[in-house]
This record gives C-alpha cells, structure tokens and sequence, in this order.
C-alpha cells in the first residue's frame, strides 16, 4: 500500500525536522523515538510489500 510508506516516510521527516528545532534534550529526545518509532514501521510495512511480491509471482 503505497499511501501508507509514503505517509511512514512523511512522519519520519516531521519528527527529525521537530527534533532539530527543539529547545530541550528531552522535546529533541521525544522526537528522535518518535521517528525511530515511524522507522521501524516503515521498514516493517517494507518487508509485508517485498514477501507480498514475492508470493505474487508466478512459480518457475
């Protein structure tokens, strides 16, 4: 489902842009799992698609 790694991709990118413009260690500290949190959804939904592609060939 391509809406869904394009928006993983999206929230990746507003949580490192949050983390670098926060004032405090711990804000800066938030973000930064946040967008580790996305990071591992994203790959996750990246490896669903490629066994899902995989499966979808035809058998040699």
């Amino acid at each position: 489902m391509r809406g869904t790694a394009e928006f993983y991709a999206i929230q990746i990118g507003l949580c490192g842009d949050q983390a670098a413009a926060a004032g405090l260690d711990n804000q800066r500290a938030m973000y930064l799992r946040a967008q580790a949190a996305w990071q591992k959804l994203a790959t996750a939904e990246a490896t669903v698609q490629a066994e899902r592609a995989r499966r979808a060939l035809p058998p040699a």
